[in-house]
């Protein structure tokens, strides 16, 4: 049984660039309105509010980025530019067009409670700025591969001193998503398994490096490990089966 869906997010990312997808209604100029005007005032004030909610785009630095994570985003940055690598942007927030989308070809409509579309966010940036989830993506289509730049925070502890094993689940799960929507477009995860070796301590920098190895029809076969900075300490291994889904076919 299809169990997520983290594919996702690299795929409207993608299919924003290359497909020249509608953009959000905030990202469109605003009507003419007299400068002085309280509509105009109003209307700067609405917009720039807006914007500072929905376009953060996390994958970018912040203050709670170590110098490690800092040190190899800037590494990465240089291979993106010459084409090569590129960075996958994150938003908390998907815009409606990209959300309704979704629900038409996948899920069905009275399962869908409008009330609470509002309250939808990504559930990987559901944290301040270095609680939690402090992540940024690299992919390379050409070799249809990804390597995840990963720093856990304190919110994400299981024993003391080490992430919780289903945080790192969830990143794992994500890196090979985001890998997979290269080929596969819209993904959902079918299997995940997990050889955890070592555990990861809070606030240190992981590399997650994801690769697919096999394309079946719609089955994706990827690969991945985690490794410390240096590479000199392996903390985990898996593989994932993603499944491309098909726009004729309801997930519910």
């Amino acid at each position: 049984m299809l169990r997520s869906c983290t594919g996702l997010r690299s795929l409207w990312a993608l299919r924003g660039r290359r497909e020249g997808a509608p953009r959000l209604s905030t990202d469109l100029p605003p009507a003419p309105v007299s400068p002085g005007s309280r509509a105009a005032k109003m209307g700067r004030k609405r917009l720039f509010s807006t914007e500072k909610v929905i376009h953060k785009d996390w994958s970018l630095p912040n203050p709670s980025w170590s110098k490690d994570f800092k040190l190899l985003f800037d590494q990465f940055m240089k291979k993106c530019e010459d084409g090569s690598w590129e960075r996958l942007p994150s938003y908390k927030h998907r815009s409606t067009q990209k959300s309704e989308d979704f629900k038409t070809y996948f899920l069905e409509p009275k399962l869908v409670k409008e009330e609470r579309v509002s309250q939808v966010q990504l559930f990987t940036r559901g944290f301040e700025d270095g609680l939690g989830f402090e992540y940024v993506i690299f992919s390379n289509n050409d070799e249809k591969r990804t390597v995840c730049l990963f720093q856990g925070g304190p919110y994400l502890q299981g024993i003391p001193g080490f992430l919780h094993g289903g945080a790192m689940a969830t990143m794992i799960d994500t890196a090979l998503g985001s890998c997979a929507a290269i080929p596969g477009g819209t993904v959902m995860t079918a299997n995940l398994n997990i050889n955890f070796k070592r555990p990861v301590p809070i606030c240190s920098v992981v590399v997650i490096n994801s690769q697919l190895d096999k394309l079946e029809g719609r089955k994706l076969f990827l690969s991945c490990n985690v490794r410390s900075v240096d590479e000199k300490t392996l903390y985990s291994e898996a593989t994932g089966l993603f499944i491309k889904l098909d726009p004729e076919k309801s997930l519910t």
